[in-house]
């Protein structure tokens, strides 16, 4: 199985443009192929914080949904950015979902949401295959971290706003983003 699995990273690899991110200002390659505004939500599977199955769009379709990708919830840029969205939420039409999903284990993520007081963002892991951040383009392969972005999509899974953010350890453009989800309000 491991053969097969390198196999087909290299064939990605021949057939990817090399798009990249930064991470304190190293170049850093992502897997996957870039999604952008128009394109149809790629469904995916992630865990809970229970070690439950989560698949995308059967869960999600016929809501709004907001997708933050994170390296770790346990960074400093990637707390600020989840606890601003559990606070924006509050706000939001309860129609709307937050989701933040990042390759921390489904344990990690419980506890620190218990600590961050995080309970209007749904946290989901990404640990096993990273087939997330595959099938949205973020996953920063020699770190088998997810690059820092913002997605969202309709209630028919058409995605409507893409945000990669170039430097990974940047925060992402707050405004821009709210003023697309309050679009879909």
């Amino acid at each position: 199985m491991e053969m097969e699995e390198e196999i087909q990273e290299q064939e990605e690899t021949k057939e990817l443009t090399k798009r990249t991110v930064t991470m304190q200002g190293r170049p850093m390659v992502l897997a996957g192929n870039e999604i952008k505004a128009g394109d149809k939500a790629p469904d995916f599977k992630v865990l809970d914080n229970d070690m439950m199955p989560m698949k995308f769009l059967r869960s999600h379709l016929g809501k709004v949904s907001v997708i933050l990708s994170v390296p770790s919830l346990d960074t400093p840029i990637c707390d600020l950015e989840t606890r601003r969205f559990n606070k924006e939420a509050q706000s939001l039409s309860p129609d709307i979902n937050i989701l933040a999903i990042s390759m921390d284990l489904p344990f990690a993520q419980k506890r620190w949401c218990g600590t961050a007081g995080v309970t209007n963002v749904k946290t989901y892991s990404d640990y096993q295959r990273g087939v997330f951040g595959r099938a949205y383009g973020v996953l920063i392969k020699d770190l088998r971290l997810l690059a820092r972005a913002i997605f969202i999509m309709n209630r028919e899974g058409e995605v409507k706003y893409a945000q990669l953010v170039k430097e990974v350890t940047n925060e992402p453009n707050y405004d821009e983003a709210l003023s697309e989800i309050k679009k879909l309000n």
